[in-house]
């Protein structure tokens, strides 16, 4: 199975996007020819048990009462033979076969995409009909499921079956498919979905992230604090006599707004801001720092072994900017760029695992020998 390639049918990436990202669900039948599950049901089940992990169960009885329990998990016995789904989320922080089921949609930059959630369900498992605010590609994997997804609606209702369960009421579906393995489901945001299984079932969702206008502001202020930048204060030296002193004018409203925007103007400060915010991670990884720091010396020690890999840590999220000054992000950290590093930090962002041979050819100035043991030393790559 090769996960590079999508089987678009009469579609492509560009058409994808002018025609369904944001706009409206679609389905392809056999987008993955041959799709096997990257992580087998016993492994998932292994994860749930891992308090480190964020996983629940959810489950409806023969009477239609909703309930969620939340991990780590001992055993899954008590819950029968039907009617419940796990779901555990980041799968591919944990799980690198899982991490690349992300390379078919390269077509979208990866600081858009949040992780990749995993669920099984047993026969007649789901958690009810409701509506996400971000898009996901859901991808069948083992078994067969019944989605159905309809349109925006206003008029919906949110229903809590139980404090931790937001689902929505009734819709009329515009896609009432049985999913397959290897079939792909895409969701816009807001459109009402629900999937049932229908025999023992694994689906892989692919959920992006759409920070609010709230969290950028928010954050973009916490930085300020962070770096004690933004402590001046408003100044009008330019003042003339006001007509009536209780009138907050249109000219200071406009003074003001431009006090207060003369941070977001700064374009180094932005850049900064933006990577490390669209960077940090939401879900737990698997951080792997090494005992002792590796300097020059030790990775040149290393780099004598013919059979090493440089390895990526799964489900790392990394960027480079390279607009006012050339910057690699990893997980919320900043790596200052040179025009001698930009070759590294663009395989480090890519996130291939390396072999001897490639490092050498890129460790070739102390610059780059910096890069590469700096993000050896922060636990964000490891040799395997």
């Amino acid at each position: 199975m090769n996960m590079d390639s999508l089987n678009w049918g009469d579609l492509t990436p560009e058409k994808f996007l002018a025609e369904y990202w944001q706009k409206k669900p679609l389905i392809i039948k056999q987008a993955f020819t041959n799709f096997q599950d990257p992580i087998p049901a016993d492994e998932l089940a292994g994860l749930a048990m891992e308090s480190e992990i964020e996983s629940r169960i959810v489950s409806v009885d023969s009477e239609g009462n909703w309930q969620v329990d939340h991990g780590p998990f001992e055993d899954f016995s008590q819950y029968g033979e039907s009617q419940w789904t796990l779901l555990v989320q980041a799968v591919n922080n944990w799980s690198r076969p899982t991490h690349e089921l992300l390379s078919p949609f390269a077509f979208i930059p990866s600081w858009r995409i949040d992780d990749v959630m995993v669920s099984f369900s047993t026969p007649d498992g789901g958690v009810g009909a409701h509506l996400d605010q971000y898009d996901v590609f859901i991808i069948q994997g083992s078994g067969k499921r019944r989605w159905q997804v309809g349109a925006p609606d206003k008029s919906l209702s949110t229903l809590l079956p139980h404090p931790d369960l937001k689902q929505v009421s009734s819709f009329q579906p515009i896609i009432d498919e049985i999913t397959e393995v290897g079939d792909l489901l895409y969701i816009p945001p807001n459109h009402p979905h629900n999937g049932v299984s229908i025999e023992n079932s694994v689906n892989f969702s692919i959920g992006f992230q759409a920070p609010s206008s709230q969290d950028l502001w928010s954050s973009f202020a916490d930085k300020l604090i962070d770096l004690n930048i933004g402590e001046e204060r408003f100044s009008d030296p330019d003042r003339t006599q006001c007509q009536q002193n209780f009138t907050i004018t249109a000219h200071d409203k406009k003074q003001l707004k431009s006090f207060m925007l003369a941070q977001l103007d700064n374009d180094e400060l932005y850049e900064q801001f933006i990577g490390q915010y669209l960077t940090q991670g939401h879900h737990a990884l698997e951080i792997l720092v090494p005992v002792n720091d590796i300097d020059n010396a030790k990775l040149l020690d290393i780099l004598s072994e013919p059979d090493i890999l440089f390895m990526p840590v799964s489900g790392l999220k990394a960027a480079i900017v390279n607009d006012t000054k050339a910057t690699l992000f990893i997980n919320g950290d900043s790596f200052p760029l040179e025009d001698q590093t930009l070759a590294l930090a663009e395989k480090l962002a890519q996130q291939n695992p390396l072999t001897t041979s490639e490092i050498k050819k890129l460790n070739n100035c102390l610059k780059n020998t910096e890069l590469l043991t700096s993000v050896l030393n922060k636990g964000y790559w490891y040799i395997e």
